[in-house]
């Protein structure tokens, strides 16, 4: 026998989440694979959905977290599609943390905030002034219901549950705010 060395293989991403939920205790070594090889791609998930370093950190964080806890506890039925597993796992805590930035984040600084990523992008084009401006022409509640639909990118009913609506009223509101802020910019009746 020769003592020529086997080029290392790495493990498939089934083989890891197979190794975590086998080991009789904590597989540190697997767990530590398994981090690495995700950890990068649940971030560049994290950025382009919550727009945020610190908020793409913490999606790493708490999406790693889960899954290892659910592979110990032998609660991943599909091993062999951690990696759609993962993925589900940082939709969802993606979903979560940006519905609970809506509720911690009063909504005249989530208008302040979206007024200056309005006049940050092409100014001339979108009369980032006049928005802002339009946008303050609400209501409180119609005000609320835009920030907290376009921006914080909640649906229907979960801005109903933020502000203590029904989803039917929510939409009636939000429709009727666009309606004005339509009319507000003078795009009423320009379209042929």
């Amino acid at each position: 026998m020769s003592n020529v060395e086997q080029p290392s293989v790495d493990p498939t991403d089934a083989a890891l989440a197979q190794r975590v939920m086998a080991a009789s205790g904590p597989d540190s070594r697997a767990e530590a694979d398994l981090c690495r090889r995700f950890a990068p791609r649940i971030r560049l998930y994290g950025l382009r959905h919550l727009r945020s370093q610190d908020a793409a950190h913490d999606l790493v964080q708490i999406t790693l977290e889960i899954t290892l806890q659910k592979l110990r506890a032998r609660e991943v039925y599909e091993p062999d599609r951690i990696a759609s597993f993962i993925l589900g796992v940082a939709r969802l805590q993606a979903h979560q943390l940006r519905r609970r930035h809506a509720r911690e984040v009063p909504a005249d600084v989530l208008l302040e905030e979206s007024s200056a990523q309005v006049a940050a992008a092409e100014p001339e084009a979108l009369g980032a002034e006049r928005v802002a401006e339009c946008l303050k022409s609400l209501g409180e509640r119609e005000r609320s219901v835009v920030v907290l639909s376009f921006y914080g990118d909640l649906s229907s009913s979960e801005v109903a549950e933020e502000l203590g609506l029904s989803a039917v009223n929510a939409r009636v509101i939000r429709h009727r705010a666009v309606e004005r802020l339509r009319q507000c910019m003078g795009l009423v009746g320009t379209e042929s």
